[in-house]
Order: structure tokens, then C-alpha cells, then sequence
């Protein structure tokens, strides 16, 4: 008898544990954030939100009931994206001094998203806008099928990623090149049109200060030009830069114009006061003609002219990038 219940007792146990582990409806989500930005993270997409709070330590855990798909996450600074389905168990680890290049993740289902972290370096990579915008346009068409084939073969060689999101990734290559194509077609186009040294169409713009101030008025000095409009994010993001700029160079010979092309002349008016925007701040009372002659489809752009009212460059830095202040200093401004 005690043979028996021993026999059905050890059944018992292994078949408990034979059997089948039941799938979690939900995703766990941890890791820790090295030089972390905020103290939480936040998981969306189109139908989804959830914040994850970030411990002082850099450490988060969290659980997500979500759809299956792909998701961006996001610091408060940078983001990235990453595949979810419930039942994964992931871990991130990243460093936000280098963020996309420390990204990894660890645990059941972290193929998937350690793809599209390498998948974002490799287009960092290829699709470099400076590069692109300095070939000619047989080099530009040259360099487009050569990107595609590599990014295609990236694609094709990852066979345990999920289908759909390789299947995405096919899809998306060729739209997201002609985008990057036609872009840096016009850089090109831009270049040909307005080489250094040609002379620069003119304006004479309502200046905020008083009166009216034109492209003649400013002969002799080098001329930095910010073409921007109140309600442009990216403009506006630009104006800490432009105005550390503008104080770095108060004293030499060069002038700081920003072209409003706001519809609306009061919310310019109120900005330049409100924010006490320095330089030259002129608004261009709805004459098109200066965007146009340069081709100014998007704002924020810069144009860098010389004393003599010639093109330096008909698409400079903005003034976040480095390549601004090297620019400058090449020329001996």
C-alpha cells in the first residue's frame, strides 16, 4: 500500500511538472539606464501609452499588457524602438552619452528588438545626408540603389526575426529612399544653383526695431541668415544655440538676420519681444520671393553670405551644429 501511494505520489509530481508553462498575458519589462535623463521611461505607440518610473539608481521593472507590435520607447531625451508581445520577458541596457550605440536587450524575445537597435545604427550609417547632398546626381542615384541593396540583404538575412516586422522593414526601404532621394536632389539642385561665390537674391524686409532693413544695408559683413516662422518646433529649438552664437561673435564682422515668415505679424511681434530674440529680426510681410529665389520649402533653413552679399553656402549649419562655429572660423570671422 505505502509502494502504492509512493507510485502515485511521484506521478503526481512529474506530471506537474511536464506540464506546459502557461504564457503570460502580459511583458515584463527591466533593465537600468546608465546617465538616465529623467526619472521615467515611456512605452507608445498610436494606441498605447504607459510611463515606467526610473529609479534613482538608473534601475526599472515594469509589466505591460500590450497588442503585438512595435513600440518606441523614450527617456525624456532620446528614443528607440523595440518589438513587444506579452509573454516576453525583456531586459534594456543602454547608456544615454551613447545611446543608440549602447542599446541591448536581454532575455525571451530580445532577438527581435536587438534587431531594430542594429538596424537603427546601420541607417544612421548609411544614410548620411551630408554625403548624399555632395554627390552629383549620378552619384546620388548610384548610392541609393547601392544603400537599398545593402539594407534589403540586412533585412533578408535576419530569418529569426518575426516575419512581420521584416516584412515591414522590405516594405518601407524603397518609399524612405525616394524620400532621402528627392531631399538630397535638392541639396544638390540647391548647390549647383547658388555655388560659393555667386551673388545673393536680395530682400528688404520690415525690421522689428523700426523701419525696413535690406541685404544692401548690411554690405561689408559676413551675413548669417535664419529663415523661421513662431509656430516651426524645430525653429524654435534652434534659438538657444543661435542666441549663444550671437553672443560669441557680438563683436565681429558679422550680422545675424532672422526672417520671419509667419502669417500672423502680432504672434512674431509678441515672440521676438517676449523672448528678447537678438540680431537683426525682420518679417517678410508675405513677399515670397527670397524663399523662393533659394528654394525654401522647410524651416528652419540657414544661409551663410559673404561682405560682398555672395553665397558662402545656400544651406549653412544650424546653429547646434559644430560645423557652424568651424565654418566661421575657416572663414577668419
Amino acid at each position: 500500500m505505502n509502494n502504492l501511494l509512493l507510485l502515485v505520489a511521484a506521478f503526481a509530481i512529474f506530471s506537474c511538472k511536464n506540464e506546459p508553462e502557461v504564457p503570460k498575458d502580459y511583458v515584463t519589462l527591466s533593465g537600468k539606464i546608465e546617465n538616465q535623463n529623467s526619472d521615467s521611461l515611456v512605452v507608445r505607440n498610436r494606441t498605447y501609452s504607459k510611463t515606467i518610473k526610473v529609479n534613482k539608481d538608473g534601475t526599472f521593472k515594469d509589466t505591460l499588457k500590450v497588442e503585438n507590435g512595435m513600440y518606441n520607447i523614450f527617456d525624456g531625451s532620446e528614443s528607440t524602438n523595440l518589438y513587444l508581445e506579452n509573454d516576453f520577458d525583456l531586459k534594456l541596457t543602454l547608456d544615454t552619452k551613447m545611446f543608440d550605440e549602447t542599446i541591448k536587450y536581454s532575455g525571451k524575445g530580445a532577438i527581435h528588438s536587438n534587431f531594430l537597435a542594429e538596424d537603427a545604427l546601420l541607417q544612421e550609417k548609411l544614410l548620411d545626408m551630408d554625403m548624399l547632398s555632395n554627390l552629383d546626381t549620378g552619384g546620388l542615384e548610384k548610392e541609393i540603389e547601392n544603400i537599398s541593396k545593402k539594407l534589403k540583404d540586412f533585412y533578408n538575412s535576419k530569418k529569426d526575426v518575426d516575419s512581420t516586422i521584416i516584412a515591414a522593414k522590405l516594405k518601407d526601404v524603397d518609399p524612405m529612399l525616394n524620400m532621402y532621394k528627392q531631399y538630397a536632389g535638392q541639396a544638390i539642385t540647391l548647390k549647383t544653383k547658388f555655388s560659393k561665390g555667386t551673388p545673393s537674391p536680395a530682400f528688404d524686409y520690415e525690421n522689428h526695431a523700426g523701419g525696413k532693413t535690406s541685404l544692401a544695408d548690411l554690405k561689408g559683413k559676413y551675413v548669417y541668415i535664419d529663415m523661421w516662422a513662431t509656430w516651426c518646433g524645430p525653429c524654435k529649438a534652434e534659438i538657444p544655440s543661435l542666441k549663444k552664437i550671437e553672443t560669441s561673435y557680438h563683436d565681429k564682422n558679422i550680422a545675424f538676420v532672422s526672417i520671419s515668415v509667419d502669417e500672423n505679424k502680432d504672434a512674431w511681434q509678441k515672440m521676438v519681444t517676449d523672448k528678447s530674440l537678438g540680431g537683426i529680426q525682420l518679417h517678410y510681410g508675405g513677399d515670397e520671393t527670397f524663399m523662393k529665389e533659394y528654394m525654401i520649402t522647410g524651416i528652419p533653413r540657414f544661409i551663410l553670405l559673404d561682405p560682398d552679399g555672395n553665397v558662402v553656402s545656400a544651406d549653412a549649419p544650424r546653429p547646434s551644429n559644430p560645423k557652424l562655429v568651424e565654418l566661421f572660423n575657416e572663414l577668419n570671422i
